[in-house]
């Protein structure tokens, strides 16, 4: 997917700070079309990306984001654990396990692709 301005990416710890920083890389790294249309959504499923590849994944972990033309913004948390992303179905008194079907309900078209090194998992946003 071709990024107009370019892809930004970032290296997040692999700690619990790692939400936060990607959270705060994203909106800066956003265009104004995107930042004022979908920034919020794209935070939020950042949020959850990211705390899966520093629970279950394995560092580096990095952030990529692409703002392709006005209408799409497209996101990549990479990882160094070859494992399969799997969606799960949590309990509904569960703290957690929600995430990849939160980023399956609310973005676009998602997913992710394996590489030598682990794996990324992506989404699109439409604006």
């Amino acid at each position: 997917m071709p990024c107009t301005m370019g892809p930004r990416q970032v290296v997040l710890p692999a700690d619990t700070t790692a939400p936060r920083a990607a959270r705060k890389f994203l909106a800066e790294a956003c265009c104004g079309s995107h930042v004022a249309e979908v920034v919020e959504e794209a935070q939020l499923l950042v949020s959850e990306l990211v705390t899966n590849a520093v629970r279950y994944g394995a560092p580096p972990i990095e952030l990529q984001v692409c703002c392709a033309g006005e209408d799409q913004l497209h996101i990549r948390v990479r990882d160094s654990d070859p494992g399969t992303p799997q969606p799960r179905d949590a309990d509904a008194d569960a703290e957690g396990g929600r995430g990849l079907l939160l980023v399956d309900v609310v973005s676009d078209d998602w997913g992710h692709e394996d590489d030598a090194d682990g794996k990324a998992v992506w989404f699109t946003l439409k604006v």
